[in-house]
């Protein structure tokens, strides 16, 4: 993936920051965004951010080896958290906008320009954006944020399967697997499972 998106907005924008989650449909754990902002002109060729894709397309070893890349060659950088227990208070869908403000809040340098993942952004910010369906797959700076959400979702994963061992977080993330499901029938929820995830398999409604 190169910065064709990019270039053209340069022209006119210095600052463009890319912004994407990671955690959406998992039944536990917390929904994480990602803001990066590369400096005006960035280039990957001859670099290890050459390999960058859409998070989902690459292996947890490639992922592993770009986050700490993406983090050096970034001007301002920012990963933040929404709990399980917010998102079962203002549901999924607004508790992923309010992650994606506060990782652009969190970056060190105002971005002139927001350019983010999927069809619908709500901002708190004044600034200018631009929702970008499968904008991980098309859009540098995105799939950048999306390799610094997911990687830092799954080491917190991997952390929470350490406490609650009978889940296998370390192994699904949080997502209805068989095994996670089964899991949930046997001991029922753990303290980070949301609860407004309701899972047809026993028997709940929505």
């Amino acid at each position: 993936m190169n910065t064709d998106y990019e270039w053209p907005l340069w022209q006119h924008t210095g600052l463009i920051c890319g912004i994407d989650e990671a955690g959406r449909g998992p039944l536990a754990g917390p929904v994480i965004a990602a803001a990066v902002l590369f400096p005006r002109w960035f280039k990957p060729e001859g670099t290890l951010l050459e390999m960058l894709d859409d998070s989902k397309k690459l292996t947890a070893n490639e992922r592993n080896l770009l986050a700490p890349a993406i983090r050096k060659a970034a001007i301002s950088w920012a990963i933040a958290a929404v709990e399980h227990d917010t998102i079962d208070t203002i549901n999924i869908l607004q508790a992923t906008m309010l992650a994606m403000n506060k990782a652009v809040d969190g970056i060190s340098t105002t971005p002139q320009l927001l350019l983010v993942d999927g069809n619908r952004f709500k901002s708190n910010l004044p600034i200018p954006f631009e929702t970008i369906v499968k904008g991980d797959a098309k859009v540098f700076s995105i799939a950048a944020a999306s390799v610094l959400a997911k990687t830092h979702r799954d080491e917190l994963m991997v952390a929470y399967g350490a406490q609650y061992p009978h889940y296998g977080f370390e192994r699904h993330a949080g997502y209805a697997t068989r095994a996670h499901v089964a899991a949930i029938r046997t001991y029922g929820r753990c303290p980070i499972h949301r609860l407004s995830f309701k899972l047809r398999q026993l028997g709940e409604k929505p």
